[in-house]
Formats: structure tokens, C-alpha cells, sequence
């Protein structure tokens, strides 16, 4: 088993881990959901995939969290970016293929008013990340083929957020390996280490909860808790 590093930056990201109806909301770092939902779509692997998903979910996740330097060499995080967004807003319903986009209740019916659903949804602005997973060596060349030529777009939490660079960085023998390339890239990026994220507890840092173990995909999504540390770095 070897790690694969995967670099993730874009002026966007959103990574929700629970989040319903009309506030979908981000975690400041990217979900094992996310990440394994990414190698979904490069693979193009749909419906439920519950004995691959099986397969991935205990395996070792580390994540970098890597913010812009400013003048001084330090990390310049930007806020979150809130955005006010209208489902099914505009339309026809007079036009068949137009009022396919207006939500409809669970029967199919139209509800009472314009059926316009409101959302609020927040976004990582200007944030990168390395993300160092664990993967079976039967299945390395299947996922490196597929990042560098990948089946369907991949994005990075939703589908507004497109990657601005290369998100495969190669696989490497150890973990330690890859973070230390990671590292690399972001100095030539002039990006500073913010905090990292740990599977599992660990004695410093600050230990959650999150709901981001992916145990079916489809149309009835299902996840499991698990837990991780985030331990903020120190400014060099």
C-alpha cells in the first residue's frame, strides 16, 4: 500500500459534511466524502458503490491545509465567501423542458407559490490543500490513470468549484514522502502550511467529530462519524 498525493486548489472550494436544505456550509478542510467522491468521478464509478467505498473506509487520510503568504510570509486567509442562491427562480412553467427545473413536492406536484427554493451556500476562498491517502496497491493504477484522464469533470466539494492546477501529484512510498513534496510545491507557490488534519485522536490539537464516512453513494447517501485532530503550524 502506497499514498497518493493529490493537491487541491482553486479560488473555490466547498466541502459540506451534513449540511441540508437551504444553509449547505463548508468545513475549513476537505471530507473523506469529498475526496473518495473525486475518485468516484475520475473513475467514473456511479450508483452506490458500497463494496469499493468498503474497501477505502478505514484507510490513513492526512490533509495540509496551505493559505496565500503575504508580504511578511504569512498566512493571508480570506474569509468565507457567503453566497445567496435561488432553485428553480426564472422559469417557465408553461414551457415543458423549463418547468422540469421548477422543485416539485415528493408526488410530482407543484407547490402552492413558485416553488423557488432559497439557499445559502459558503465557500473557502483562495485555499489549497495536499491530501495524503492510503490506497491498495491493486488499485493505483487504476486511480492514476483516471486523475490524469478522468472520466467525468471533477471538482473540489461542488460542482462550481473547478481545480486551478494539476490535482495528481503522483504516489509515494510513505506518507512522509508525500507531505514533504507537498510542501515543496507550496513554497514554489509562495503558500504557507496553516494547520493539518489527523485521522483519529491524538494527545495536541483539537479532536471532532465529523459525519464524511461514505458508506453508500447514489441516490440514498449514507455516512458514518469518524473522528479527527486538526493541529494548527506554527508560522516559520
Amino acid at each position: 500500500m502506497r499514498t497518493l498525493l493529490l493537491w487541491l486548489e482553486a479560488p473555490l472550494q466547498s466541502w459540506g459534511a451534513g449540511s441540508r436544505y437551504g444553509r449547505r456550509d463548508t468545513l475549513p478542510f476537505p471530507t473523506r466524502s469529498g475526496i473518495l467522491g473525486l475518485l468516484c468521478c475520475a473513475m467514473g464509478r456511479g450508483g452506490e458503490q458500497r463494496d469499493w467505498l468498503a474497501t477505502m473506509k478505514h484507510l490513513p487520510q492526512t490533509v495540509m491545509a496551505f493559505a496565500p503568504a503575504d508580504r511578511q510570509g504569512r498566512p493571508a486567509r480570506q474569509p468565507l465567501l457567503q453566497d445567496f442562491h435561488m432553485v428553480g427562480s426564472g422559469y417557465d412553467a408553461a414551457d415543458p423542458w423549463q418547468d422540469m427545473l421548477i422543485p416539485k413536492k415528493a408526488d410530482g406536484r407543484r407547490p402552492v407559490g413558485s416553488g423557488t427554493k432559497l439557499t445559502y451556500r459558503y465557500y473557502l476562498q483562495d485555499m489549497a490543500y495536499a491530501c495524503a491517502l492510503a490506497v491498495p496497491d491493486d488499485m493505483e493504477e487504476e486511480i492514476a490513470s483516471a486523475l490524469v484522464a478522468p472520466v467525468w469533470p471533477i471538482c473540489l466539494g461542488r460542482k462550481s468549484c473547478v481545480p486551478s492546477d494539476r490535482v495528481y501529484r503522483g504516489f509515494f512510498d510513505h506518507e512522509d514522502e508525500a507531505l514533504a513534496h507537498a510542501g515543496i510545491l507550496a513554497g514554489e507557490k509562495r503558500r504557507v502550511p496553516v494547520f493539518k488534519v489527523l485521522s483519529g485522536l491524538h494527545e495536541e490539537g483539537n479532536a471532532l467529530c465529523v459525519n464524511d464516512v461514505p458508506v453508500a453513494f447514489g441516490l440514498y447517501k449514507r455516512y458514518e462519524d469518524r473522528t479527527v485532530t486538526v493541529i494548527d503550524l506554527p508560522v516559520a
